[in-house]
């Protein structure tokens, strides 16, 4: 069996599943923690372009930290050092040999670097029992982003799996899709990395200098979005409504924004974090979606949506105060579930197509097929409601109902304690079947019809 060739350097991205803007705003940024997890392993003394290799792999992590050091963020970053492979002599090997040497800490470059020239290579490599571990190693904090730089010569040599816990951990919100810097492998063994994340194929020791610059900017820095909402004429014209974008895989919320226009008439500028995929969800109604953003952290990047709105109103006749107490359930033509339940006399943000509308007066109305179209704003006319008093004399049995022709519809049906009712109801012709409740037989049954008119009280007294 072909001996495939080791990795050199190995750089998985975790972080947290919230963040805030690094300086945006004037926000504080948040709190970067960087995990190294350094292999120590017997392959680490072997020789490699001249050098041995666990001292090329400390020079690379002394490079890295000192780049860190120099950002402008640097107050806001904390490292830590775990390594594996440095504990128990190989063979036999032990696939738990891994311990966090240097917890998280400001200003602790110096501790990491002597606890690195102090390390003797000498065990084997638990590559995915450290990733395991080093979940733990980061503190409680809701908005964090955490690191972890993972340094190897090797795969996997324990039985474990890197790219299963790679995924569980970031289905969990706390891994990233990672980034893999190999040296020297082969093409199997770079399509071994590939489920791991992203993978940089390193030839020459001179090439780290390039790969660790694009790791470091993505560490340290955000990249400009532009989100274009687009209208029914492919123009970014609709705004003013809420963005979500989530994280990929754990599906957590990275950033809520108020999408705006701005001064220029061009949808407004943000700034994310470049080590997540996203998902993006517009908050329109219903939602509009895009999924799998992949954001370059080189260029402004424009993300672009269908989001053609028009507005929607149900317009209750008359002044009073009470009409917009009434509610209007909505939904899309051809589809069972609620949408959305409108306040009527409010104009409300609609992606363009059709609708069924059902109006919670009494009786209730429904319209079907109602179109809303682009930058439009269509009105359903609802008359205004009339007010029946009806007092009864004694307690009662019996329905309140509507009266169209011979169709008789019950809208409610009065408790028997009860004497004393007020209602809004729609004009039109109503009816009043009962019995009191003293009586006992259906013969003893009872009718009144009456009236409705917009905006006129009728008392009925029976």
């Amino acid at each position: 069996m072909k001996i495939i060739s080791k990795i050199f350097v190995l750089i998985i991205i975790l972080q947290c599943s919230t963040a805030l803007l690094f300086a945006q705003n004037d926000k504080k940024p948040p709190l970067t923690r960087v995990l190294f997890i350094m292999d120590a392993s017997t392959s680490m003394e072997e020789y490699w372009q001249g050098s041995i290799k666990f001292s090329t792999a400390r020079r690379i992590l002394s490079e890295l930290l000192d780049s860190l050091s120099q950002t402008d963020n640097y107050e806001y970053m904390e490292f830590a050092l775990r390594a594996f492979g440095h504990q128990s002599q190989a063979p036999p090997e032990d696939c738990k040999d891994t311990r966090l040497e240097v917890p998280f800490a400001k200003d602790n470059i110096q501790d990491i670097e002597d606890c690195l020239n102090n390390m003797v290579p000498k065990g084997t490599t638990p590559i995915a029992y450290s990733l395991e571990q080093c979940a733990d190693d980061f503190p409680d904090c809701d908005q964090c982003r955490n690191i972890i730089i993972l340094i190897t010569d090797g795969l996997e040599r324990c039985g474990g799996d890197p790219c299963a816990i790679s995924m569980a951990l970031m289905k969990k919100g706390i891994v990233l899709k990672p980034y893999v810097l190999g040296i020297a492998l082969d093409v199997d063994a770079g399509d071994i990395l590939d489920c791991v994340g992203n993978y940089y194929d390193l030839k020459k020791p001179e090439e780290f200098k390039t790969s660790l610059n694009d790791v470091i900017n993505q560490i340290t820095h955000m990249t400009s979005v532009q989100v274009n909402l687009l209208d029914s004429n492919g123009k970014p014209t609709e705004t003013d409504v809420v963005m979500s974008f989530h994280d990929n895989l754990s599906g957590s919320i990275r950033y809520n924004y108020i999408h705006t226009i701005n001064k220029l008439g061009n949808p407004d500028t943000v700034y994310l974090d470049v080590l997540s995929t996203y998902n993006l969800k517009v908050h329109t109604i219903p939602p509009v979606y895009l999924d799998t953003i992949v954001l370059d952290p080189d260029t402004h990047n424009i993300i672009e949506l269908d989001a053609p709105q028009g507005l929607l109103k149900v317009d209750i006749k008359g002044e009073d105060e009470r009409n917009s107490n009434i509610k209007c359930i909505v939904r899309q033509t051809g589809f069972l579930e609620t949408l959305y339940v409108l306040d009527a006399d409010k104009s409300q943000k609609f992606i363009t197509g059709l609708y069924d509308i059902e109006i919670l007066t009494i009786p209730r109305i429904y319209k079907y097929a109602v179109k809303v179209a682009q930058s439009e704003e269509t009105v359903i006319d609802v008359p205004q409601p009339g007010e029946v008093i009806i007092n009864f004399s004694n307690p009662i049995y019996g329905s309140l109902m509507s009266e169209n022709g011979d169709i008789l519809t019950n809208l409610y049906d009065f408790k028997p304690g009860k004497m004393h009712y007020k209602f809004r109801l729609q004009p039109g012709y109503y009816n009043i079947t009962y019995r009191e409740s003293q009586h006992f037989k259906t013969g003893n049954s009872s009718e009144a019809g009456f009236r409705v008119r917009s905006g006129k009280t009728e008392i009925l007294n029976l």
